[in-house]
């Protein structure tokens, strides 16, 4: 009878322990192989693919920073610009400009230092008057065509005390030949259009009654 009780609580307790196996098992679940691995936290990382699709290239904030900052100056003059002198506009200035950009190239090119004294500051006066000049000794002379204008916009706004300042971007197509004293073509060609950028820098004291705009410096945008 005893030993009847006792082989009946083995079967009883390997049941009880085979039950208890299959809830744990159940609960902890299987291993598959892909199961996230514990590594040596004192391991280096592992790096990066240079192709991964979670690599994002960000924008060059500094660069952005920078141009927003520069527009924001340019706005910033302008519209005290505006405000020191409310008679003036962009569109009509651009109007004004693009007329004198083509009267000083023809005077230029004819060497008309009486057409270009009046919209010319002193200083780039004198500039143009020395280039004629030696020209004319050199016994050349100059033809210039304006075929047509591209563009032409403010670029750069600038007011210090009461000068304004307003450069001008010019994009334009020309045919630009100089001949020498048999007409001998010594620089450009006639039968060639080129495009050419000029920035001209406009001067005006707004404080005064003089309403006219003086050229007073030209360049070509740095490459």
């Amino acid at each position: 009878m005893g030993d009847g009780i006792a082989f009946f609580d083995i079967i009883l307790f390997a049941l009880l322990a085979g039950f208890l196996f299959f809830r744990l098992r159940n609960v902890l679940g299987k291993r598959t192989g892909h199961e996230e691995r514990h590594t040596d936290p004192f391991s280096p990382a592992p790096e990066r693919s240079a192709k991964s699709d979670n690599v994002i290239q960000l924008p060059d904030r500094e660069r952005d920073e920078r141009s927003a900052a520069q527009d924001d100056a340019e706005l910033s003059d302008l519209m005290r610009v505006k405000m020191a002198d409310p008679a003036f506009d962009e569109i009509e200035f651009l109007k004004g400009a693009r007329t004198a950009f083509e009267w000083i190239v023809e005077a230029f090119a004819k060497g008309d230092l009486d057409g270009l004294r009046p919209l010319l500051g002193d200083d780039l006066m004198g500039a143009f008057a020395g280039a004629v000049e030696a020209r004319e000794q050199a016994g050349e002379t100059q033809e210039t065509t304006i075929s047509s204008f591209r563009s032409a916009l403010i670029n750069d706004v600038k007011l210090t005390g009461s000068i304004a300042r307003v450069t001008v971007e010019f994009i334009t197509d020309q045919v630009k030949v100089t001949r020498g004293t048999d007409g001998s073509v010594v620089d450009g060609d006639p039968d060639r259009i080129e495009t050419v950028t000029d920035l001209w820098t406009f001067e005006r004291d707004i404080s005064a009654r003089d309403p006219n705009w003086h050229l007073v410096a030209t360049r070509v945008p740095e490459e």
